[in-house]
């Protein structure tokens, strides 16, 4: 069963496979009513879809930074609800972007040099067409040479063996470009997310009183990966801790297999009263 909230959903701006106009229609069709496009280190997807949204459809703008923490923990955080022209997000929006795109190119140089895998100017042209350039674009065009013969493969076989050592923005910055935007930053995904490891719990615990001491409002609760009685206690603990309660399923089309609405694993239906966020937003 399907919520008829979700506050984490990606497009085509960055490492989903929707147009902001297919999202919408997907939305409607699943019943959503209020929903949030969180693309990763880019807000193009967002400001498309602030355009198109008709009456009877409530739309929160969002993002989705790649962190990493003081601590050397990585982290997401989402910002909900910003005003894009503040110029500290602007230069958050800035520095995640340009990481990102140190990151495609450096791993376009292990991928030749560790696996023998040559990209042509054409293709890294059409890569560089994406705003927020993602492993899955990376892994469609490896398994579009034959050199995997599904993107799952390549990410596992390839991407994820060519180690960067670009960074992420930091944490702070991110909490705190979102407060000056007068958004609100919520921890996406706090104990991992889909495809990553489980995250320890000293890390979790850590990593929740650094973002707290930067300003941290939110805890993305209920989230797809995760079973009703692990979303549960994340929400006491948000409750302990005053932050609000989140829930988005990280939907991303084709490229993963979570449907839209769909806040825990188990398919159980979370009403928006479950959702203390939605009172703020």
């Amino acid at each position: 069963m399907a919520s008829t909230v979700d506050l984490h959903i990606h497009t085509n701006a960055s490492d989903g496979t929707d147009t902001p106009e297919q999202l919408l229609w997907n939305v409607q069709k699943a019943g959503i009513t209020i929903f949030s496009i969180t693309d990763h280190d880019t807000i193009k997807g967002a400001l498309k879809m602030k355009r198109i949204i008709p009456r009877g459809v409530r739309f929160v703008q969002g993002v989705e930074f790649s962190c990493r923490t003081e601590g050397g923990a990585k982290c997401h955080i989402l910002g909900l609800n910003y005003d894009e022209n503040n110029p500290n997000f602007q230069d958050a929006l800035r520095t995640g972007d340009n990481l990102r795109r140190d990151k495609f190119y450096m791993r376009i140089k292990l991928l030749r040099e560790k696996f023998g895998i040559n990209f042509t100017d054409d293709d890294i042209s059409n890569l560089q067409q994406f705003p927020s350039i993602g492993k899955p674009h990376i892994a469609n065009m490896i398994v579009m040479k034959g050199y995997a013969a599904n993107k799952q493969e390549a990410i596992d076989r390839y991407i994820n063996k060519c180690k960067t050592g670009v960074d992420r923005i930091s944490a702070g910055q991110a909490v705190k470009a979102i407060l000056s935007a007068g958004g609100i930053p919520v921890w996406a995904h706090p104990l991992g997310g889909e495809g990553e490891r489980e995250t320890p719990e000293q890390e979790f615990r850590e990593t929740l009183r650094e973002l707290i001491v930067y300003g941290l409002k939110g805890l993305e609760c209920w989230y797809s990966k995760y079973t009703a009685m692990m979303c549960k206690r994340l929400a006491d603990i948000a409750g302990r801790s005053g932050l609000f309660v989140s829930g988005g399923s990280d939907y991303h089309g084709a490229n993963k297999s979570i449907p839209l609405g769909r806040l825990n694993s188990e398919g159980v239906n979370v009403g928006i009263e479950s959702l203390s966020i939605l009172r703020k937003l």
